[in-house]
């Protein structure tokens, strides 16, 4: 049987949250997991669903490439950075 255990929990980052603090969405914790006896390691991102005003998935990646953008929203199937995720999620609640 696999055994895996929690090598670290990732908190939702709070310039997010103050966004959408008056939006509908649930928020799920990030996780770094080691599969025992192996070499493996599992990354689970923070997730952010929001409901309404639009429903939107969010996912904050903590451990990312030179890039620097670890956000993904699945519905855009792209990547952005800090700055990028602040103005869309302002413009959700204007349409």
């Amino acid at each position: 049987m696999l055994e895996i255990e929690v090598i670290e929990v990732f908190e939702p980052d709070r310039v997010i949250l103050d966004i959408i603090k008056d939006y509908e969405y649930t928020v799920a914790n990030g996780e770094i997991r080691n599969l025992l006896k192996t070499n493996l390691q599992l990354v689970k991102p923070i997730t952010y669903a929001i409901t309404y005003p639009a429903a939107i998935t969010i996912l904050e990646y903590k451990i990312t490439e030179v890039g620097g953008k670890p956000f993904y929203i699945q519905e855009h199937n792209q990547k952005y950075n800090l700055k990028e995720i602040r103005q869309i999620l302002i413009n959700l609640s204007r349409n």
